[in-house]
């Protein structure tokens, strides 16, 4: 995992499914950012992610999640 130099986006390997958009979270449950991108080839996808205040490469080496963003629609 490293952090782009054109971009400042964390890139790193995805080793589950994610979608764009999602939240990405820490090890201690904070959220970091956000999925930004998928690119390289299919079997062995990279991943951007778009940090949020935090320092980027702090985040270097680090197990990060994504998790699912959930709509809440309105009841009637």
């Amino acid at each position: 995992m490293h952090v782009s130099k054109s971009t400042g986006n964390l890139i790193l390997r995805a080793e589950g499914e994610a979608s764009v958009g999602e939240f990405v979270f820490d090890g201690k449950r904070r959220r970091v950012g956000s999925v930004f991108d998928f690119f390289g080839p299919f079997s062995t996808p990279f991943i951007a992610i778009k940090p949020y205040d935090v320092d980027a490469a702090s985040l270097v080496g680090e197990e990060l999640f994504a998790v699912e963003l959930r709509h809440r629609g309105k009841r009637r």
